[in-house]
């Protein structure tokens, strides 16, 4: 399956994406206070995450992201790609559409759920940061996605011992950051940042997520330049994470699915995060067909 979404990813339109996992559960009624927010539902309800998926599948995404951001147990990585996986396989038959799962693989931050993966710089060194991910990554491989998302880094020191850890495995990945004002969330230049990626044979897309809309363009071009990959971009609604409410704050004014100049930018995955929903999804897709 990992071939054919290389295959898919040189193809046009441009690959749609799911949107958020958190807002979809929260609008199903889901209580996401505990640390490890979604895979709390994963554990206790894996119907309610399986549902959303297949609502994103349903709304025209073609791949799921796994409700694992959060998680380091094996067993709850492992159930959140077989969640996926069995949605996907059902959507597919019923439809005759070619669907993919694709892992989440969150930052060191959010495993910490206090915010950090808005900010970087954890105070930790890259073996601590390489024994955190290497087992979530080898857990999240044996499960078999069709791929990898690694997503939300704050800072290219944790990115450039993911990716290494990535170019062990034998599965297509794509690295995207969380940026504003046009840097990593640590501060770093987005062309340093992306450099990290230039010479992985796993990575084969790499941009921005969980970042403003309007940080989207310059990320995607940044890394498209550094990287020669295909551009990723999955904003969510331009709104701010406040970590000791746990809530979002602001208005949310940036439209997720302008999507064309992000497009033009070099971005060919394309879709939504934090705040971005089934609908905004399906309405993504139609701005996207040919």
């Amino acid at each position: 399956m990992s071939d054919t979404f290389t295959a898919r990813l040189r193809a046009e339109p441009p690959v749609l994406l799911d949107g958020g996992m958190s807002n979809a559960l929260e609008d199903d009624g889901a209580d996401l206070s505990d640390p490890l927010w979604t895979a709390r539902i994963l554990l206790e309800a894996p119907e309610r995450v399986a549902a959303v998926h297949e609502r994103y599948f349903r709304a025209g995404a073609e791949v799921a992201t796994t409700a694992t951001y959060q998680a380091t147990d094996p067993v709850l990585l492992r159930r959140g790609v077989q969640v996926a996986r069995e949605v996907r396989d059902r959507v597919a038959a019923e439809s005759g559409r070619e669907l993919w799962v694709a892992a989440s693989v969150g930052p060191y931050g959010a495993v910490l759920a206090d915010g950090s993966e808005y900010t970087g710089r954890y105070g930790v060194t890259a073996a601590a940061l390489r024994d955190l991910h290497a087992p979530r990554l080898e857990a999240l491989a044996a499960a078999g996605p069709d791929l990898l998302a690694v997503e939300t880094v704050p800072d290219l020191d944790e990115a450039a011992v993911l990716v290494a850890l990535i170019d062990e495995l034998s599965l297509p990945a794509w690295l995207s950051y969380a940026v504003a004002d046009g840097r990593t969330r640590a501060g770093q230049p987005l062309e340093e940042a992306y450099a990290v990626a230039a010479g992985s044979t796993a990575v084969v897309a790499a941009g921005v997520n969980c970042s403003a809309p309007g940080e989207v363009v310059d990320a995607v071009r940044a890394a498209v330049a550094a990287t020669g990959r295909a551009g990723v971009a999955y904003p969510n609604r331009g709104e701010d994470w406040d970590a000791a409410e746990k809530r979002w704050r602001g208005d949310g004014t940036g439209d997720p699915v302008d999507a064309a100049a992000w497009v033009a930018a070099g971005a060919h995955l394309v879709g939504g995060c934090c705040r971005v929903g089934p609908t905004d999804i399906s309405a993504l897709g139609e701005r996207l067909a040919p």
